[in-house]
């Protein structure tokens, strides 16, 4: 096969971190080099050096990106709670479609993307009324919740997608209908909702749980 032809026009940062990002949603951080970047941008090493430092560095972007897009989305004419759901929700969809950002967020919480989250949440929950004391418990706490249920979310997902869902998800339920219903007896009820339960709704379902808390600070 020929190779491809040099391209001769100037690389953008956004084309570059757009090319990064496909190959982690390919496969993951390990398929993330220089050399298979400047293979799918047909350009040089120094094109890309020219704008990212290193690998650390395009990830922070390519994370950036992708959180950047969730937290400055338009909520048009939402009341705060909505705009919470609205995007607690983003985020757990853009981790589930881009399993690396949750790791990315948790390795690096410096960065500007965790900043982001930190601040639109925080806003909103401002907006909703939360006394300044409790604010901060109030953020961490749903920070943590959304993070932590869309980074399982996503590993699970990455399990499953080696066998059907539904096979998968009724394996672990058969497992625990058969404890002991006097050791594990929530687990044992819980089991015949396992399989079915949808991961989005109960997510969502866990968001209105805190926001019902939240309410009795106000």
């Amino acid at each position: 096969m020929a190779p491809r032809p040099r391209r001769t026009d100037e690389l953008s940062k956004d084309v570059i971190v757009a090319a990064a990002t496909e190959l982690l949603d390919e496969g993951g951080e390990a398929a993330l080099t220089f050399r298979a970047l400047t293979t799918r941008l047909s350009t040089g090493y120094g094109a890309i050096y020219h704008r990212v430092a290193n690998k650390s560095d395009l990830l922070a972007a390519a994370t950036d990106a992708v959180i950047g897009r969730v937290v400055t989305g338009a909520v048009p004419d939402a009341s705060p709670r909505e705009a919470l759901r609205t995007v607690a929700l983003g985020l757990f969809d853009a981790i589930d479609e881009h399993p690396w950002v949750g790791a990315q967020l948790s390795r690096e919480p410096w960065r500007p993307a965790l900043l982001e989250i930190y601040e639109r949440i925080g806003g909103l929950l401002t907006a909703l009324g939360v006394p300044g004391p409790a604010l901060f418990d109030a953020a961490g706490a749903l920070v943590n919740y959304v993070l932590g249920v869309a980074g399982q979310n996503a590993a699970n997902a990455r399990l499953s997608a080696e066998a059907d869902r539904e096979a998968f998800l009724g394996a672990i339920a058969g497992q625990w209908a058969r404890l002991d219903p006097e050791r594990y007896p929530f687990v044992h009820r819980a089991a015949a909702q396992l399989r079915d339960h949808d991961d989005r709704e109960q997510f969502l379902a866990g968001i209105d749980i805190f926001l019902a808390g939240i309410a009795t600070l106000r």
